[in-house]
């Protein structure tokens, strides 16, 4: 087997040098945008933003940014993507039918969002994954390593069928599209991943686990945990390097990693070398290619072209949402380190100025090495469940004409709950009847229905919803004490780290 191991570490050297960059990586983006634009150029948002006179414009990318609005995902979806969605209209942003859409958390003015997945988008993908399997040589991989088997952790491989296309989450998706040569190495198989539960695909993957040889795994680590620590439970182990002893390589992304790291480890019984990736329905864009860094490299020529719009009050408001349908926006060769910026993305899934939501900065501008940074709009996703301040507001706006509380003020952290997590609620009501257990009820249930998400996370990892009730005056106290406490002064609708220390500090200074 390590014959086979060292040829297949061969194939991923000259791999490597197949997909060895010819041109620049900003030559690449220039190139990129020309593909985009060329063969979208008869589409019906082409030709409504004269793509075939930016084409030949003097200055191709002036003319583009010119003639094309910046927008968001309802800007899309409303007037171009529905058309494809609803009535499987051809032709729209990209040429032809589109085949699939990628589900994904919603906004506040739907639960779910529906993302176009074309042929041309999933071949940009799979270019990017193959280039990320290549470049695992310079991990100092073994040879025999290549010879084993590898976990992909992902959603349900059964889409549903909606008119003319189907709908599913991204890794379902993905899944129906592996590379053949991949299937004797893959598990769970289609057996397990066709099962839409969740709880029966872990409960199956625990069952078959000691019969698998696994080397490589490939998952949010939040999926991975649960499914680790119900091997160990299942099988009474220690660790689940007791069944799996050459697992080695976890490649991950989804959520931040570090709040899992430390107990992800407790599962283990020897260290791993961790591959971050940075892959969304949208896109690949982004992955690790060496070891002992907490950086990635750009995807310059998988079917995306960037804009970076600087994250700053100019371009984005209180809300984080973009002021103008026309903001400073950037190429790849006018970005400057350690700034942070909005990624706008034009892609051959028919996407176009599409603001995606993530922010990023540049650890290395020449040699496009990145770091995610966080979101445009305040979040609060601890284990995936993606909430936005749009879903926190609209729920507690819900339950509060459910129960007549009279919210006055309220914010919200994650905490750690053992492997799992909480969400912790310090709220003020003017309702003393309303006890801290049915305002949790209600703000939860609003939740579940208003994102699909954290529904499904309710399920698994975040396994508690408490609220503390706080009079108006605390709020009001703590950005007095902290030189806030004017016009403009807003209690943040989510904690995080230092500030939520902070708070927390202040409550245990004799606070009520």
């Amino acid at each position: 087997m390590s014959i086979i191991g060292s040829l297949i570490r061969q194939g991923t050297r000259l791999g490597a040098i197949a997909e060895r960059k010819r041109l620049s990586l900003v030559e690449q983006q220039h190139v990129q945008l020309f593909r985009l634009l060329n063969k979208a150029r008869n589409t019906a948002y082409g030709r409504f933003y004269g793509f075939q006179e930016a084409l030949y414009a003097p200055d191709m990318y002036s003319a583009f940014r010119r003639q094309a609005p910046a927008t968001d995902y309802q800007g899309m979806y409303d007037r171009w993507w529905s058309q494809a969605h609803l009535h499987d209209m051809p032709d729209i942003c990209w040429p032809g039918q589109v085949p699939y859409f990628a589900l994904s958390s919603g906004t506040s003015q739907s639960a779910t969002k529906y993302l176009p997945l074309t042929e041309d988008m999933i071949r940009g993908m799979k270019r990017g994954s193959r280039r990320l399997f290549f470049n695992m040589r310079r991990f100092g991989i073994p040879n025999r390593q290549y010879t084993k088997q590898m976990l992909m952790v992902g959603s349900c491989t059964r889409p549903a069928r909606e008119g003319q296309h189907w709908t599913g989450d991204l890794s379902g998706i993905l899944g129906l599209n592996r590379p053949l040569w991949l299937e004797p190495y893959y598990r769970p198989g289609r057996l397990i991943t066709d099962l839409p539960d969740w709880s029966e695909r872990i409960e199956r993957i625990a069952t078959e686990a000691p019969g698998w040889d696994i080397g490589f795994a490939v998952s949010n680590p939040m999926w991975l945990q649960l499914i680790l620590e119900r091997i160990l439970e299942k099988h009474r182990l220690q660790n689940i390097h007791e069944i799996w002893p050459d697992f080695s390589v976890l490649v991950h992304g989804g959520v931040f990693f570090e709040p899992y790291q430390a107990n992800f480890e407790q599962l283990l019984g020897k260290q791993v070398q961790y591959i971050n990736s940075y892959m969304a329905s949208e896109g690949f864009f982004a992955f690790q290619n060496q070891p002992g860094r907490n950086t990635m490299q750009l995807l310059t020529d998988c079917g995306v072209f960037y804009e970076f719009v600087p994250f700053n009050d100019e371009n984005f408001d209180e809300n984080g949402d973009l002021r103008s349908a026309q903001p400073v926006a950037l190429t790849l060769d006018e970005v400057q380190p350690h700034e942070n910026y909005a990624l706008l993305i034009s892609t051959s899934a028919g996407a176009w100025r599409y603001l995606l939501g993530d922010t990023l900065r540049f650890t290395d501008t020449e040699r496009c090495q990145v770091q995610l940074t966080g979101r445009t709009k305040q979040y609060l996703t601890v284990c995936g469940e993606h909430l936005s301040i749009d879903n926190l507001n609209e729920a507690v706006r819900r339950a509060n004409a459910r129960l007549n509380a009279g919210v006055r003020e309220f914010t919200v952290a994650g905490v750690p709950l053992g492997s799992k997590w909480a969400h912790q609620w310090y709220v003020s009501l003017e309702n003393q009847g309303i006890t801290p257990q049915a305002f949790a009820q209600a703000v939860d249930q609003e939740l579940c229905v208003l994102n699909d998400d954290y529904a499904t996370e309710r399920k698994y990892a975040l396994q508690e919803v408490r609220v503390r009730l706080l009079s108006n005056e605390v709020f009001l106290k703590w950005l007095e004490q902290r030189g806030k406490l004017n016009g403009q002064a807003k209690i943040p609708r989510v904690l995080k780290m230092a500030q939520l220390n902070d708070f927390e500090s202040f409550l245990g200074n004799g606070q009520p």
